[in-house]
């Protein structure tokens, strides 16, 4: 392994040289695509257009900015909105003039984190681009629709990245392994060393390269000073595990674990266990598993096991549901956390559901005759000569708002009892009004 105190991180040093080595964004990278021409350097007659890309951490913004700048041999300049200012914009658009004037070469302005950038920073870059002085490619994690101005927005490609998948984390890792850049074959990784290096770089190929760089320094302080030691220094699980302090979760989002532990999370809200809850939450969340998945099953949760006990409890989770889709992790655990309290805090109710299956069961069953004629619809021509509608009351016209009047069908008329509300939280309430409505509405 290459050592030195000088030498850059790993991430920096496998960082791709071409886009024959870049793994992962196939669609915005496909033959023809305006990214890929902007990189070769065949944009059009009118000149390159400027770029914001847009995506989670480590999948590959940076790299394709330096690929724009070397693939077409463009002067490179790299600002961050988190330190940069106006002036500095503006001193790399002087520079960029006279490079063009003089030398008839490009300037690449990649500017990391724009979303940082306020507007009257973001209006300085406006000129530049306007007159195509710089090719801005602009990086941001955060949605550009939100953080971006629009003139910016609308001189510029948007370019939407997407986290890498497992096998293409695993292609990096095995990349880095050998390649002369990174490890230089010195090291190998175990296969449930890798399993876990891919689990918790969540697509993010800079964590899984920094978390393989630091469990080498783990696995190389293991070997015994003095001792000889031939042949390649293997990288176990163990070594993963001190070096990012995170215990390997065994939990196969395919398989067997996958379910366990989401039967596991919902049985425990079911039996009002916040702490068992927030267990298996934090389980599925250490091993990647997706969120909106965990959001989905926790809806559900909400309508089948708390139901009616507590109908906010459904307005939590799908509210929960939303947010996790437009946050994102890590934010994201904190809003799952809330709604699984609140589920398995909330009194429980299975009313709803033992409704809804008894009435299907019946429909299944073929019980339910015609719908009664008083109830069909009337709204059309002919309608009040087949009796449509007749004798229908309009309940709103009774004092107490109901109408006593048949609603069932003849063949379940008294012999149904689908809602059986129970007597705990919102619903103790609802089993005394549920039956006055019965008393009040059923003529017998």
């Amino acid at each position: 392994m290459p050592t030195g105190a000088s030498l850059p991180p790993l991430a920096v040093r496998m960082r791709p040289r071409s886009l024959e080595e870049v793994r992962g964004q196939s669609d915005v990278l496909r033959p023809g695509s305006p990214l890929r021409r902007l990189i070769e350097g065949s944009a059009g007659a009118a000149g390159p257009l400027s770029a914001i890309i847009w995506g989670p951490p480590g999948t590959g913004k940076t790299t394709l900015a330096h690929l724009v700048a070397t693939a077409a041999d463009r002067r490179f300049v790299q600002l961050s909105a988190v330190t940069a200012g106006v002036k500095d914009v503006r001193a790399v658009m002087d520079q960029a003039a006279r490079d063009r004037d003089l030398y008839d070469r490009q300037t690449v302005l990649f500017l990391d984190e724009i979303h940082r950038f306020t507007k009257a920073q973001q209006d300085a870059l406006l000129p530049g681009v306007e007159t195509r002085q710089v090719i801005l490619v602009a990086a941001t994690t955060e949605n550009p629709s939100f953080s971006i101005i629009a003139p910016l927005l609308s001189r510029s490609m948007l370019i939407t990245l997407a986290p890498l998948s497992d096998e293409e984390v695993r292609e990096v890792l095995a990349s880095a392994v050998t390649d002369e850049r990174g490890l230089a074959g010195e090291y190998v990784l175990a296969d449930d060393a890798t399993d876990h290096l891919v689990r918790i770089a969540g697509g993010d190929a800079r964590r899984a390269l920094t978390s393989l760089e630091a469990a080498a320094g783990v696995a190389q302080d293991g070997i015994p000073a003095g001792s000889s030691h031939e042949g390649p220094v293997e990288i176990t699980l163990a070594h993963t595990e001190q070096a990012v302090a995170f215990a390997s979760v065994r939990y196969d989002k395919t398989g067997d674990q996958h379910y366990d532990v989401a039967s596991a999370l919902i049985k425990s809200m079911r039996g009002s266990d916040v702490d068992a809850a927030l267990h298996y939450l934090a389980r599925m969340l250490e091993a990647g598993e997706d969120p909106r998945f965990i959001a989905r099953r926790i809806v559900i949760s909400a309508s089948e096991d708390v139901g009616m006990g507590d109908p906010t409890a459904l307005q939590t989770a799908v509210a929960a549901m939303h947010a996790v889709a437009q946050i994102g992790m890590p934010e994201a655990r904190i809003i799952l956390a809330q709604a699984v309290v609140h589920n398995a805090l909330a009194p429980k109710s299975n009313a709803a559901y033992t409704g809804i299956n008894e009435a299907i069961a019946d429909v299944r069953a073929g019980k339910g005759g015609l719908v009664p004629p008083h109830l069909r619809g009337s709204g059309y021509a002919g309608a009040t000569r087949l009796g449509h509608g007749d004798g229908y009351v309009y309940a709103h016209d009774q004092a107490d708002g109901v109408a006593q009047q048949d609603y069932l069908p003849d063949d379940l008329q008294g012999k149904t009892d689908y809602y059986r509300p129970t007597d705990r939280g919102f619903e103790e309430r609802l089993g005394p009004r549920w039956e006055w409505l019965k008393a009040r509405i059923r003529r017998s």
